[in-house]
């Protein structure tokens, strides 16, 4: 199982807050958007951010859900699967939502890097599965399509066949 967290800036922007969190299995996604807790008040926001994930402060303030009702639906979803992001920072972002919450992180987010490796796959491998992952057309810098892509990607290189069109099963609910 893919996931993709969107955040409030990069760290290197300074104290960043994820605002969506996005999971794919396949060609099926689900994501959910963040509701900024209390404990994140006074962290960081960055309009190049906001330009490229389309999300408002105002809409995940309206829209978002608290961190604890995010993490223990995310927990659910994802029980007893290996969980694979493209960046480091997820984990990052997951810790957050988990500090917010109350609770530990539910798993660790393993780096695909790290899958392909113990895999053996070579750079031909992975540069046909990245075509063929951008070639699905999934919208990028949402949790959702972010899934979708690395989850396309992953596949490709596995040999599996995933539906030629992703289908988003709760997009940002």
């Amino acid at each position: 199982m893919t996931i993709d967290f969107e955040a409030s800036c990069l760290p290197r922007h300074g104290r960043s807050f994820p605002i969506e969190v996005g999971i794919a299995d396949g060609d099926m996604a689900r994501s959910w958007l963040i509701r900024p807790h209390a404990d994140w008040e006074g962290w960081d926001w960055t309009a190049e951010a906001e330009a490229l994930h389309g999300l408002s402060r105002e809409r995940i303030a309206c829209e978002g859900q608290p961190a604890d009702v995010v993490l223990a639906e995310l927990a659910a979803a994802t029980r007893g699967r290996l969980v694979v992001a493209d960046s480091l920072l997820d984990q990052h972002w997951l810790d957050t939502l988990a500090a917010a919450a109350g609770a530990p992180a539910p798993f660790t987010i393993a780096h695909v890097a790290t899958l392909f490796d113990d895999e053996g796959v070579d750079e031909e491998r992975i540069a046909a599965a990245i075509a063929f992952a951008d070639a699905r057309a999934v919208i990028r810098h949402h949790a959702a399509g972010d899934a979708l892509w690395l989850s396309a990607l992953i596949a490709h290189v596995r040999g599996a066949t995933i539906a030629s069109s992703a289908s988003v099963l709760l997009a940002a609910q």
